[in-house]
This record gives C-alpha cells, structure tokens and sequence, in this order.
C-alpha cells in the first residue's frame, strides 16, 4: 500500500462517532469519474442478474459476492481514503468476509407504495443469536459506497437508529405502519462513504424519487469468522500484494492460521508497525 493513505487514518471524532453512535459519514471518498464507472458496472451486475431473482423491475435486489465481477470493484479493498480507517477500528487481522450491491430502483409513478414499517435488524444472522454477551461483540464492520445521490429523503435512503448498535432488541411501535423511535434516514451523496458497525440496528428506505439508488458494501471482520457470501476472489491472487491476499482471505500457514495467526499470514501488522508505528500494533 501507498503509505500516503495514512493521511486518512481513523480520527480521534470518527472514533467518537463510532463508538457511541455505531456509524458516520465521510465525503468524497470517490471522485465523480470513479462513482459513474462503478455506476455502471452495477447496472451491469444488476442487468445480469435480475431476471434470475424475480420480484420484476421495480423491486429492490441485494447481489451478493460483488468484489470479484471487475477489477475496479477490487480497488475499494484498500481505497486510501476509507481503508485506513477499517484497520484503524478493527486492527490488523482482518479480511473481506462480505461484499454485496443495492439496487432500489424508483417506485412505479402510477403506485404508490403501501406505508409499511422497514426491515429492520443487524448484520450477521446467527452471530446475533448464537453469541450470548450483552453487549455482543463487534466482530464486522462494514464501508457503504455511495453511487447515487441521497441527499433527499425519498430516495430509498440508508436508515439507522443512532446509538443501538448497544442494543440487542430495539422496540416496535404497536402500528405496523410506524418504525421504531430514534430511527433517521442516512443523507450521502455519490461518491460519500458510510461506516457501520455490524451491530447498528438499520434498514433500507422506499425510493419514492425517480433515481435509482445504488450502493456498494464492503465488509471486514476478524479471519477467524466464516466468510458471509462465496468470495469468488481466486482469480485476483496472483496479481494482488500480501496485503490484498490477506483481505481476499488467504492463509499461507494453514487452518490454524485464522486463529493464531503467523507473520506470513497477517502483512498488514508488519506494514502498519513500518508506517505507521508500533503504537498501533497490540498484541
């Protein structure tokens, strides 16, 4: 990695943010050239795909195990501007577990869509259920790409409950027509990155506007935890450096490896301790 990417380290306020809140926003993580390529690679991924998924033009898709459909697609694995900041509240032993693509496309003009609450919840499935710790751990993190503007309100927008990544229930309002108290829609515009903890209580909104939303996330977790999707990632390998081989999930000494991990198998330890200081390497 280029060291210059340390002037996007994690900032003592985004720590803040992210610690009591359970997300925040930075600007202009992607240059307006980038976010229309990427734009189209997901209409792309979405053309394909879509016909196979049901649900017909208008219905909001999540295509799983993205990284691996276009090589720029592997360049947010480590963008400068948003990567430091992953390391920066996970540590160094890390990995991709998880990258998918949301496209809500606008609701038919001639149907309203019915007032319904959100599908609220958690990322993970089982971990929030199999792990009995109050408050469960944090495990993953996750880096929304923005590739369309929600800037307004209507545009399907990313929404979160700010502070409930603490929480391992939230409460529902008796109307099933109402979401839960607290609950804010997420303004980004493209080009715009939104960091989560896995544990926030959020939900994607209704697209009443007449553009499409498209947003690209990236997950991280410790490499002890099973990857969420099929990381079809092997054709990157040998074209990628350590540091990319260890977030596609290679694991040059083995199984045990993930757990006890030895120096070959975790090149972003040695590289943070190099550039950035031993100070942010523990244990």
């Amino acid at each position: 990695m280029d060291p210059s990417c340390l002037a996007y380290c994690l900032t003592d306020e985004e720590r803040r943010r992210f610690d009591e809140q359970g997300f925040f926003i930075v600007e202009s993580v992607l240059p307006g050239d980038m976010v229309e390529a990427l734009g189209r690679i997901a209409d792309r991924i979405d053309a394909e795909r879509r016909p196979n998924m049901g649900g017909g033009p208008y219905s909001i898709k999540n295509h799983f195990d993205i990284i691996g459909q276009d090589d720029l697609l592997l360049e947010l694995l480590d963008w400068p501007k948003t990567f430091p900041k992953v390391w920066g509240i996970l540590g160094w032993h890390i990995q991709l577990y998880h990258s998918h693509l949301i496209v809500s496309p606008p609701s038919p003009s001639d149907q309203k869509p019915k007032k319904r609450r959100l599908g609220w919840h958690q990322d993970s499935g089982r971990l929030n259920i199999d792990l009995e710790t109050t408050p469960r751990p944090r495990v993953s993190l996750k880096v929304a790409f923005f590739l369309s503007d929600c800037t307004a309100t209507d545009r399907g927008n990313f929404h979160a409950i700010p502070g409930s990544h603490q929480c391992e229930a939230i409460d529902f309002p008796e109307n099933a027509e109402q979401d839960p108290d607290g609950a804010v829609p997420i303004l980004a515009a493209a080009g715009d990155a939104v960091f989560f903890d896995r544990r926030l209580w959020h939900a994607s909104g209704i697209n009443y506007s007449d553009i499409t939303r498209k947003v690209l996330f990236y997950g991280y977790s410790y490499r002890w935890l099973r990857p969420r999707d099929n990381m079809t990632v092997d054709h990157y390998m040998d074209r990628s450096d350590p540091i990319r081989r260890q977030l596609l999930g290679a694991g040059p000494s083995g199984g045990h490896g993930y757990t006890s991990p030895l120096t070959e198998d975790i090149p972003l330890r040695e590289w943070i301790a190099e550039h950035a200081g031993r100070e942010f390497v523990v244990n």
